[in-house]
C-alpha cells in the first residue's frame, strides 16, 4: 500500500505553527541570551541558563533551572518542547 497524501503549508502557516499552545525550551549561554532578551541586564558569556520562547520566537522567561523553565511553560498553559 502506498500513501501519497501531500499537504502544502505556506511560510506564514509554518511561522504560526504551535502559537498559543507550545513553548520552546533551550539551554543557552549568556552571550546568546544577551541578544535574544531585550532589556536584559548583562549576563556573563560563560553562564548557562534555560530560556523559554513562544512558538513565534518571542522570549518568555529565563531560569537557572530547567524544571523552573518547564513550570513557567505550564503556568502559561503552554506545552514545553525542548530544542537543541
Amino acid at each position: 500500500m502506498t500513501r501519497n497524501d501531500e499537504t502544502n503549508y505556506s511560510e506564514n502557516d509554518l511561522a504560526h505553527l504551535g502559537e498559543g499552545t507550545m513553548a520552546y525550551l533551550r539551554e543557552m549561554g549568556g552571550e546568546e541570551l544577551n541578544g535574544k532578551f531585550p532589556g536584559l541586564p548583562h549576563i556573563e558569556p560563560a553562564a548557562r541558563l534555560w530560556a523559554l520562547f513562544a512558538a513565534n520566537g518571542q522570549p518568555i522567561l529565563i531560569s537557572d533551572a530547567r524544571d523552573r523553565a518547564i513550570a513557567g511553560a505550564f503556568e502559561n498553559d503552554l506545552v514545553p518542547v525542548s530544542i537543541h
